[in-house]
């Protein structure tokens, strides 16, 4: 009797230590070559008092539990990285008069920010919706490229380099602008199905990749050149991280170049 209690208990831990790994019978997602090591941050014009006002509200989120719960809804996991305050806010010199936010966010960086049926989504889109109406001040979101967010800054386009971007180190040391976290880990990958037999980056001699389009998927890519030369059929995909997924659950390729983000959304969605 207690040897079948035990067998039951341990059935139903495996259930639920797998339940965020699949969904309708697909598997989770492995990682099994690193490419790329880098961290998400937002980036502000230098003395711009805006940096102050986001920085409060993001403590005072973050003290609320509104930010673990968006990370928890995103990826499954409580991974993103701010201070907590609960009285940030009141510490300000002066209250957040009433004004726009514009921030510019990369759409080819699924689940921080995309295009979903013409509207702006993801983490760091929802978070910014909930700094903005925290301040109360009226939300604008402007697509941006990853290597122009100085361009876009400086000319006064956006106040705040915001979504799924990882900044570029040498503009963050030559203080062209001022940088606000890091608040996230994102590594670039190669990844494979659970249960897949691809255990290392060996392993992916003449096996198929689907990633995307993006000048930085590609630069990940020749980050090895070795592995390059040896995966097999690449297949560059215009439509995002959302389709290379689908070439992995669905068999058309063996492994996907993607974001450790994308990673923690796909294996709890």
């Amino acid at each position: 009797m207690k040897k079948s209690i035990c067998m039951l208990l341990a059935m139903v831990l495996l259930l639920g230590c797998t339940a965020c790994g699949s969904r309708g019978g697909r598997s989770g997602v492995s990682t099994v070559a690193t490419l790329v090591e880098q961290d998400y941050s937002l980036a502000f014009r230098n003395g711009d008092p805006t940096r102050d006002y986001v920085d409060a509200a993001i403590k005072v989120l973050n003290a609320q539990g509104r930010v673990d719960e968006l990370a928890t809804k995103w990826f499954g996991s409580r991974i993103v990285r701010f201070e907590r305050d609960a009285q940030a806010l009141e510490k300000l010199k002066e209250e957040p008069a009433r004004r726009d936010l514009i921030i510019g966010v990369d759409v080819n960086s699924f689940p921080m920010a995309y295009l979903s049926n013409g509207e702006f989504w993801g983490f760091d889109v929802e978070l910014a919706m909930a700094v903005a109406d925290l301040l109360g001040w009226n939300l604008k979101i402007q697509t941006i490229e990853k290597e122009d967010v100085y361009i876009e800054l400086s000319s006064g386009n956006i106040d705040c380099a915001w979504g799924g971007i990882a900044l570029n180190d040498k503009e963050v040391e030559d203080g062209l602008y001022s940088e606000y976290g890091p608040y996230m880990h994102n590594d670039i990958v190669i990844a494979v199905r659970g249960g897949s037999f691809i255990y290392n980056k060996l392993m992916l001699a003449g096996k198929s990749l689907a990633m995307c389009s993006t000048a930085e998927a590609m630069d990940a890519l020749n980050s090895d050149p070795g592995l390059a030369k040896r995966m097999g059929q690449t297949t560059r995909l215009a439509s995002g991280t959302t389709e290379c997924f689908n070439y992995l659950f669905t068999g058309k390729c063996d492994a996907v170049l993607a974001d450790t983000a994308a990673i923690y959304y796909f294996n709890c969605h």
